[in-house]
Parts: structure tokens; sequence; C-alpha cells
């Protein structure tokens, strides 16, 4: 497996990750030091979900949710303390 020091594979990025993709897995090293392999990832499934809607049919808000409150809310607002 190739090792390449951390400024070439700066400098050689998008070759590297292309050759990586083609499945030639490379080590990055500093000084010498291996810090990380780089290899194609094998994803099947999608890695970004839809946020929107992911909780649908799991959430019910009652009718009268705008109304929720009201005498408590309308009592501190008109200062009528108990």
């Amino acid at each position: 497996m190739k090792i390449i020091n951390i400024s070439a594979a700066k400098a050689q990025l998008s070759k590297l990750i292309d050759q990586a993709v083609k499945g030639e897995a490379f080590i990055i090293a500093k000084a010498g030091k291996p810090l990380v392999k780089v290899i194609k990832l094998d994803i099947t499934e999608k890695l970004v979900t839809n946020r929107i809607g992911f909780m649908k049919g799991q959430i019910q808000v009652p009718d009268d949710f705008d109304a929720m409150g009201k005498p408590e809310i309308t009592r501190r607002f008109e200062g009528t303390l108990d």
C-alpha cells in the first residue's frame, strides 16, 4: 500500500481521491509516521436523510391547540393574580 507524506497528499488530493475511489487505498503519514488510511467507502444506503416530516404520524396536535392555556395567559396579562 502506498504511503504518502501529508504535504504531498495536500498537493495531490484530487488525484489521490480518484485513485482511492478506483480501489487503490493509501496511507497519509506525517514525518514518516502513518496517520490515516484512505479507502473507498462502500455505501449502499443514503447518508443524508430528509429531516422534514421525520415524525409524521407520531405526534398529534389537539384541535384546540391555539386555545390551550388561554385562561391562564389572559389572567397573567390582565394582572389578576389569585
